[in-house]
């Protein structure tokens, strides 16, 4: 018999119908010599460090650092994931054959791996290997089956990484836990979490401490034109104003007019990080939104395998294309002019170089059917860029005019549209590249038609303007920083190049801003990402830059992409973290540095939603009245807030104005009356 273990239900069914494997029995399906079983999110995880040795159990200094002589994993304390591994572990007990089906990335590959270690797994092992879940990719990829062993330096990268985050994330989140945390939260320090809180805690500071100087600029309008001054802009207005005087009796001549035809290629294909941006930009959904949209899109069988950081295609999808493109239901106006040709087949598309497990975003061809409106936005824009790939570049014309005014130099460009070529494929609506602001910007720069030698009057002004600070971080641009290492680029090939040092994952990044959200290390307001008073604290805390460096993280980022590619020893990447792990350790524990403030909310009262009578809302109303009359507990601390209950402890009801009254359940039980409360609030102020 053999035994698939796919990563989650829905994978399971989809293979079970294909293999024939039509009988239902409890955690698995069965039929034509196969068993299909599924997993369905981690089931095994590293042991906690109480599990290594009693004496880890407690947090304390002395303690520190805690490095296991060997590693080991467990069976995570569920009782469904507890339940569904019995299973998996008998089929493995009785099995000819295991099948790995997990999902095809490195992740993926960690969990199908620890499961079958856990269940002693001792037959051979087949990897299934796809980039979708349509049942052509499916049966294609079980007529290719691979060896488990083509796989072994993906596993060991994943878990390096597990290792390394367990190594620095115990230790470092217990350290400045005990020295730093006033026994009062937890701070939580991690490879990825801490350099990302960095980011966005150097941005913030950055743009408190700006300080903004002023400039001006000398520009002139001829012709309905506004040209700007060779010279660029002046720190000292009194050189400008000189410069004004000079030209303001003087007309207006062009001295040069140089006409450029250029072509700009189509946007390239979506890799997750590249998706996750512009749907942020443009539909303001959050990273991990977007993940979960896309990954349901995948499941859907919609679009193919989402976890890449390429965007690019396989060789081998090339003969493809067609298929999916004539599969496109609803795009066919946009799709026939591509299938009247021979699609041509661009490196800047397809290239096997470039492409490590699976390929860039794109449509399966498979028709689209109940899908969400956040799910049709998602998949029209991977739909539109796979599109858009195979139509012609779009032609432009770029004209330059020189101007003098009394020696004194001016310039324009402009740009124009020759042949819309690919951006035909971006709707008004569905267009990611050219907006609303894009396409005013454009129509800003077409210019009239100049003469070389022509003369005339025109409008001097001397403006006066002021330095910016750079802007707080999105989610959109935090995720470029993070697949750059901090190195904000536009370049698609720049950032490519620095992608080899990006600090997570395709897959992780969502997840670890996520997680700084949770520890309240940050807050977003509208679409800006801003860091809380624990955040900066945290950050201005440690001075380990191996901690807290973007770049620094980025190299360790780079060696287990090489552990991957059989370039680099785990054993000597684990080394190196536990050599910088003791050290960090020596460091914090000498250090004299001050304890950080723990920056709580205290959640509102829930409100109901239903609908109101006009007098029961009245009523209402004038109970509340009364109630705050009488029962109400005054701050004791700003004598302005009332006291409310929170999760953790009570607090003033005027916190977001800066009021730090916190009463905590340990210290007060959190079932009291309003009477028992404002007794004990009462002798607080005695």
């Amino acid at each position: 018999m053999k035994v698939c273990i796919a990563e989650k239900p829905s994978v399971a069914r989809e293979i079970a119908g294909i293999l024939g494997a039509a009988s239902r029995r409890d955690g698995y399906f069965e039929g034509n010599g196969y068993q299909v079983t599924w997993t369905f999110g981690h089931f095994c995880t590293l042991k906690e460090p109480h599990e290594y040795t009693g004496s880890w159990k407690q947090w304390s200094l002395y303690v520190l650092p805690m490095i296991p002589p060997r590693f080991s994993i467990k069976l995570i304390d569920n009782d469904g994931v507890k339940k569904q591994f019995a299973v998996i572990k008998k089929l493995i007990s009785e099995a000819g054959e295991v099948i790995n089906c997990g999902d095809a990335g490195q992740e993926g590959e960690l969990i199908q791996r620890w499961v079958m270690q856990k269940a002693q797994c001792k037959v051979p092992v087949k990897r299934l290997w796809i980039s979708s879940l349509t049942e052509d990719s499916i049966r294609e990829g079980f007529n290719s089956l691979k060896e488990q062993s083509k796989f072994d330096k993906l596993y060991e990268a994943g878990l390096s990484r597990a290792i390394g985050d367990w190594l620095l994330g115990m230790n470092a989140t217990r350290l400045y836990t005990v020295k730093y945390g006033q026994n009062r939260s937890v701070l939580s320090i991690g490879r990825v979490q801490t350099p990302t809180l960095a980011l966005i805690v150097n941005r913030q500071l950055e743009i408190e401490n700006f300080k903004p100087e002023p400039y001006w600029e000398l520009k002139t309008i001829y012709r309905e034109t506004t040209f700007s001054a060779a010279k660029g802009r002046f720190t000292i207005k009194e050189e400008g104003e000189k410069f004004l005087e000079e030209i303001k009796t003087s007309d207006f001549e062009v001295t040069d007019v140089t006409t450029k035809k250029g072509e700009e290629a189509p946007p390239r294909l979506f890799d997750l990080t590249a998706l996750q941006v512009e749907c942020n930009k443009k539909f303001s959904f959050s990273a991990d939104e977007t993940l979960k949209i896309i990954q349901s899109l995948y499941e859907k069988k919609l679009t193919t395998y989402p976890r890449v950081d390429t965007t690019f295609l396989s060789d081998d999808l090339y003969p493809k294309v067609p298929a999916i493109l004539k599969g496109l239901a609803g795009y066919e106006e946009l799709v026939t002019p591509v299938l009247a040709a021979k699609i041509t087949k661009s490196k800047k598309v397809f290239d096997n170089s470039k492409v490590t497990d699976h390929h860039a975003i794109i449509p399966t061809g498979v028709r689209t059917n109940n899908i969400s409106g956040n799910e049709h936005k998602v998949y029209d824009l991977v739909t539109r860029r796979f599109i858009a790939v195979f139509y012609p570049n779009c032609k432009i014309s770029t004209t330059t005019v020189l101007g003098e005014v009394n020696k004194v130099e001016f310039k324009v460009t402009g740009k124009q549209i020759l042949d819309p070529g690919w951006r035909v494929v971006f709707d008004k609506t569905a267009n990611a590249l050219n907006d609303k602001e894009e396409e005013e910007k454009d129509q800003d720069n077409i210019l009239p038609d100049f003469v070389k030698g022509e003369s005339g009057p025109h409008l001097p002004s001397l403006n006066e303007k002021w330095t910016q600070p750079p802007k707080y971080y999105t989610e959109a641009t935090l995720l470029r920083a993070m697949e750059t290492a901090g190195r904000l680029v536009d370049d698609g090939e720049l950032r490519d190049a620095l992608k080899e040092n990006g600090i997570g994952r395709p897959s992780t990044r969502a997840a670890i801003i996520e997680t700084l959200f949770k520890r309240n290390y940050i807050r977003k307001e509208r679409k800006n990402l801003y860091a809380t008073q624990t955040g900066v604290e945290l950050i201005g805390t440690i001075k380990e830059e191996l901690l807290k460096s973007a770049e620094l993280t980025g190299i360790w980022e780079k060696k287990l992409r090489q552990i991957e590619k059989n370039e680099y020893d785990p054993r000597q990447f684990i080394e190196e973290l536990k050599q910088m792990l003791t050290e960090i350790v020596a460091n914090v524990k000498s250090d004299t540095g001050r304890a950080i403030t723990i920056e709580e909310i205290v959640p509102e009262k829930e409100k109901t939603e239903k609908p109101k009578t006009k007098k029961k809302a009245e009523n209402e109303r004038q109970i509340a009245v009364k109630k705050e009359k009488t029962d109400v507990v005054l701050c004791p601390l700003c004598k302005k807030g009332s006291v409310i209950k929170g999760k953790t402890a009570y607090g003033c009801s005027e916190w977001k104005a800066g009021c730090a009254f916190r009463l905590p359940y340990g210290d007060i039980d959190e079932s009291l009356g309003e009477k028992d409360l404002k007794i004990i609030i009462e002798s607080l102020k005695k």
